[in-house]
């Protein structure tokens, strides 16, 4: 643990509020069922033996009610209803608003022929729900009535596991028309729904990307089909890397991913499925402090010492330090160092043999992280496998985990870069002094966001060190009063770096109990760095 000397600049830091971007996202799920869509109901005619039946949209006897619905997603699963009602009836009139849940409520209007109520409603479960508002004429449910109703789907989705699995790989044509490189400034469609048993409703995927057989600089960026491109990064690489990079990307209206080759030479791309987002009922997200579970080079975790090469050891997860039993995967940030030669590492749930998979690819020599998320076995554990053939050192730290009873679900954003320090009119202070950190407001104290889903990306470093991530015990007010404490660094990195050396990583932040995030430079040289941002975990 190492207390940062503090902020890079006094007073100087990316802001971006949670708030906003959760407003952003969510208000695009809109929904409508106009006035014309009423259908009215009258009581039996004076001496009839039955009621009479249910006139059509629109139509008129004694009186009329009509019902216009709209409705805005504010949240993952919150809903702000709109009920714009004319009625030609005397006042009161009862209104009742069916949630399409098992819960419903109740207002009563008066004044005038036209009102219109707005009403707010958390969903326990995301999914997809009928909403149904009935008004009621002065006579109650004996007189006129007439009803609307409307669907509407929660912005928030929420994790399903899955064994890790290869969904494209340009070197032999898996997933591809044909074997051969990602032309420069090219993509490849990444076939996503429907794909070894990925359902057809799947909002977003969690994929390993790899890029490799690199002859220039450049990055690749995933994106949905049909959307428009982002100019943000997921992965950054130079000639001759092999670089893997976690991401979690929206998948397509048509169920594709693509993944776009900003370089200018074509390269071999690599995708591997380990999860995936649906907006119906699954698990939820609990981010927590970044915790070390395993460091070969203590012991800690598993046996002391490298890993020899072509083996594997197992990592108990639930039940320990704080991951509860029901926990059906985690997330985690693995890291290899010291290792002899070049390799890969495998992460995969345990009592399944390793999968023709990998989650981070190493050279000799070279000390490198990757965000991995991953299902847990039966029996709570996770295996790491090292590929290579000679032995490496291999750090896990875990950040967050997934369970039926979490209750964060995911809300995808238009990617959104939200801090970069070569750019001098969002950042004047320049790079990231040596063991200084600069933080980020995400949220107010108490937010609805538990967790950003961030990619932190490091250039023009000036020697070797690594990135922690992790979220910041003070207030902003105890920022702007100057009363805060310097936060302490936990035991823990996000991504490591050599001198030279452009590196990304996604990071799943928590905010903590103040929405503030930290990012320390733990290392004795000036950084560029980059934070994006690609989604947010919300707990309403």
């Amino acid at each position: 643990m190492a207390q940062a000397a503090g902020p890079s600049a006094d007073g100087a830091h990316g802001i971006t509020s949670s708030k906003e971007l959760l407003k952003s996202a969510a208000n695009a799920f809109t929904f409508s069922s106009p006035a014309d869509r009423s259908v009215l109901k009258t009581p039996p005619a004076a001496g009839s033996k039955a009621a009479s039946p249910a006139q059509g949209a629109g139509a008129a006897v004694d009186g009329d009610i009509k019902i216009g619905l709209s409705g805005t997603a504010g949240s993952a699963r919150t809903i702000d209803l709109k009920s714009e009602i004319t009625s030609s009836l005397g006042t009161p009139l009862n209104v009742v608003i069916d949630w399409g849940d098992g819960t419903s409520g109740g207002d009563v209007v008066g004044s005038g022929a036209s009102t219109t109520i707005t009403s707010h409603h958390t969903y326990a479960e995301v999914g997809s729900y009928t909403v149904k508002v009935t008004v009621y004429g002065p006579d109650g449910a004996a007189g006129v009535s007439a009803t609307n109703e409307m669907p509407f789907i929660t912005p928030g989705s929420e994790f399903t596991p899955h064994s890790p699995t290869r969904l494209l790989d340009s070197r032999n044509g898996t997933g591809a028309a044909q074997a051969g490189k990602v032309p420069a400034w090219g993509e490849a469609r990444v076939k996503v729904a429907g794909n070894h048993g990925i359902p057809a409703d799947v909002a977003a995927v969690v994929l390993n990307v790899t890029v490799t057989n690199t002859r220039a600089a450049g990055h690749v960026r995933a994106y949905a089909d049909g959307t428009e491109r982002p100019t943000t990064s997921n992965v950054n690489y130079a000639a001759g890397d092999s670089v893997p990079n976690l991401v979690i990307v929206p998948v397509g209206k048509n169920g594709y991913v693509n993944l776009y080759n900003s370089g200018e030479q074509g390269v071999d791309l690599i995708a591997d499925v380990t999860g995936y987002f649906t907006r119906t009922s699954a698990n939820g997200y609990t981010p927590t402090d970044p915790t070390r579970f395993v460091d070969t080079r203590e012991g800690l975790g598993t046996s002391r010492g490298p890993v020899p090469g072509q083996s594997q050891f197992g990592v108990q997860i639930t039940g320990t330090r704080g991951i509860p039993a029901g926990a059906k995967a985690v997330a985690l940030n693995v890291t290899v160092t010291n290792p002899r030669a070049t390799g890969h590492l495998t992460v995969f749930p345990s009592g399944q043999a390793a999968p023709n998979t990998s989650n981070l690819n190493f050279t000799g020599g070279q000390t490198i992280a990757n965000a991995v998320i991953v299902p847990v076995g039966a029996d709570g554990k996770i295996n790491v496998r090292n590929g290579g053939w000679d032995p490496a050192d291999v750090i896990v730290d875990v950040v967050g985990y997934y369970s039926p009873d979490s209750v964060s679900a995911y809300i995808p954003i238009r990617p959104k870069r939200d801090l970069d320090t070569r750019d001098p009119a969002q950042w004047p202070s320049g790079p990231l002094k040596p063991y200084r950190y600069v933080f980020s407001t995400y949220g107010e104290e108490n937010p609805t966001a538990t967790a950003m889903v961030l990619n932190t990306t490091v250039t023009n470093t000036g020697g070797a060190g690594h990135l922690t991530v992790a979220p910041d015990p003070n207030a902003l007010w105890q920022y702007e009063n100057k009363t805060h404490t310097p936060p302490v660094a936990p035991n823990s990195s996000t991504l490591n770096w050599t001198a030279g050396k452009t590196v990304p990583n996604l990071v799943q932040a928590s905010t903590g109990a103040h929405g503030i995030v930290d990012f320390f430079n733990r290392s004795g040289n000036n950084t560029d760095l980059i934070i994006d941002i690609f989604g947010v975990y919300d707990r309403h």
